[in-house]
């Protein structure tokens, strides 16, 4: 199993790695090409992820042996989740379970009582698994392309 770490501003380049391989290898399950792309494109770079990781959220990471980023996620001050990715070689293999037990149990140690997040058609039956409740369909676009997500939630 992973070593569950915070995160260190060397991981950023191995995190935008991370998120793209994700998107790309992994949102084909649930979205149109055109999509994934888009998606895809989001990727912060690794200036913006430094940049994001120091503006007081909590931040892990799920490290192999060789302490190289197999998933990462945050938690923003109040309950959001923005980031929870996993390497496509990872999913599947309990590293994303793993993280976000670790992340849960961060948010009650900091007395946050509510978990949200943004899932994607990929994430949302493990979000769901992991006792949030679907609250609805998000549709929205991103550079001109339709594509859509789920809003999630679960009460500590």
């Amino acid at each position: 199993m992973p070593a569950i770490r915070p995160y260190r501003p060397d991981d950023a380049p191995a995190l935008n790695d991370l998120y793209r391989r994700s998107v790309l290898e992994l949102g084909p399950r649930g979205y149109a090409p055109d999509q994934v792309e888009e998606w895809a494109n989001l990727a912060p770079s690794p200036e913006h992820f430094r940049a994001l990781m120091v503006d007081g959220r909590y931040r892990l990471v799920a490290a192999d042996d060789d302490d190289l980023p197999l998933a990462f996620a945050d938690l923003e001050t109040d309950g959001h989740i923005h980031f929870f990715y996993c390497a496509p070689e990872a999913a599947g293999r309990g590293v994303a379970s793993r993280l976000y037990e670790a992340l849960e149990e961060a948010a009650r140690n900091l007395e946050i009582g509510r978990l949200y997040a943004e899932a994607s058609e990929v994430a949302l039956p493990f979000f769901l698994k992991h006792g949030f409740r679907h609250l609805g369909r998000r549709d929205f676009e991103v550079a001109g392309t339709p594509i859509h997500n789920h809003a999630v939630e679960k009460i500590l």
